[in-house]
Parts: structure tokens; sequence; C-alpha cells
């Protein structure tokens, strides 16, 4: 029997990555976003690479309000009985997608930056988690959540990473929650993860290089990289790991 994966960010990057990978095994996947029309596209995408896969079913709203997760919420609830696969890949740094002025206002710009990545980054996987933690399949559900290097290193920025180490905890806490019912909550941390819209056209060809070399196997990630280690977190194989934080960035935190 298919298993139900909803994906929250999976009209792009690492989400659509992991919607690739569940659709292949023969999953039923669900992808959830902000933008009605990227979901689409990726629907497409999905049917046109993968034509024997399960149709997808897109679920668009704003998840960091809680009316809009709501909404979601409700949809996903009314449509499937329960949820096998949780993945939480929505995110993003609110200073690499903003104008040059839209933070640049003194302590004001500096409290908008900050409260903008904890909504982009926080909420939406809180949010979403929450509203469907009571339809998880137990025994066997799975849940995982996209963090960062940052939330290790910084960023330069100091609010990306600090949102992004705010899933560690909750992390933790999930799966001593959801532990006696037989269900893993795990994070994974990717570095550098090219072809994505996070970085998209922002990094400088020296910015590119430097963050390639800090890797020890000397190459940038892939959201293929991310996705395979989602799929294994969220496979039977791997029924004892939990409240993990796995690191997918080539060895880059440990510094070169």
């Amino acid at each position: 029997m298919a298993n139900v994966v909803v994906i929250s960010g999976g009209g792009t990057g690492i989400g659509f990555a992991s919607a690739m990978y569940f659709a292949r095994k023969g999953d039923k996947v669900v992808l959830l976003g902000r933008r009605e029309h990227v979901l689409a596209d990726a629907a497409r995408r999905i049917a046109m690479e993968l034509p024997a896969a399960l149709a997808t079913t897109c679920v668009a709203g704003d998840l960091s309000a809680p009316e809009g997760a709501e909404a979601v919420v409700a949809r996903i609830r009314d449509a499937f009985p329960q949820v096998d696969v949780l993945v939480n890949a929505a995110g993003g740094s609110v200073t690499m997608q903003a104008s040059d002025t839209q933070y640049a206002d003194g302590l004001a710009g500096v409290a908008r930056r900050w409260t903008d990545n904890y909504r982009l980054n926080v909420l939406p996987t809180v949010l979403l988690t929450e509203g469907l933690r009571d339809r998880l399949r137990a025994p066997g559900g799975r849940v995982l959540f996209v963090s960062s290097i940052a939330a290790y290193r910084g960023s330069g920025l100091g609010c990306y990473g600090a949102a992004k180490a705010a899933l560690h905890p909750y992390t933790y806490d999930l799966a001593t929650a959801l532990g006696p019912k037989g269900i893993t909550v795990n994070t994974v941390a990717p570095g550098y993860i090219q072809d994505t819209e996070f970085f998209s056209d922002k990094l400088s060809n020296d910015r590119r290089d430097m963050l390639i070399a800090q890797a020890m196997n000397q190459r940038a990630g892939t959201p293929e990289d991310v996705a395979n280690t989602i799929g294994w977190l969220a496979s039977p194989e791997a029924s004892h790991v939990t409240a993990q934080i796995i690191q997918v960035n080539g060895g880059a935190e440990r510094g070169r």
C-alpha cells in the first residue's frame, strides 16, 4: 500500500527532489507551498518524468499564518485518513530574497529581519506538524525537518542560522513526545546545495568556490543528496533513528 507523503516547500529545490524520491517509490505525494503555479508545475514535471507515479496532490497556502496553516491542514485531513511521512522543507533566507533596502532602516530593520526569518523558517514547520501530529501513522510515522549548516556555525547574518537552530530542540521535544507511539522525528542540516532557489543567482563565483572548497569531498551538494537522506530516514530501515540532526554538507561544518 502506498504511503501518503506530505511535503511542504515541495515545488522547488530539496522539497521537489524529495517529492521525486517518494513518487519514484510509488508513494502518494502531497505538495504544499505558497505559490499554486509552482506546485502545479512541479506536479506536471513529476508526471512527465515518472508516468507510472500516482497522481500528485497540490495544496497551496501560507503555512506561516495560523489561518493559512489551518486551511491547508483541513484539506489534508479531509483527503487522507493518515499521513505516513511529513517532510517540512519550506523555508529560506528573507535577506537573500529581499531588495537591498528592505531591511536597512536601523533597529526596525533588524527586528524585521529576525522576525521574518523566524516566520519563514520556523512557523511553517511547527504549525503544519502540530496540525497533523494526530494524523501521523502510529506506529511507523516519520517526521522530517530541514535545518541548515548555518544553525551550527552561522551564516554571517545571525537571524537565518538562529531560525534554523530553533528546529533542533523542537526535533528533540517532538521525538520524545511521539517516540512511545513508534513515530520518529529527525532533521537534516544541509550545507551549500546548488540548483535551488535559496541561492539562485545571489552567490558570486568566489563565494561559490569557497563554499565548495569547504566540503571535504570538494563538491557542491545537490537537492538529491538531501532527498536521499530524507528518504532513508523515512524508511523502515531507520526505525531506531530518532531525535537526530543529520548533516549533509560534505563535512564542511568541520571546517578546512
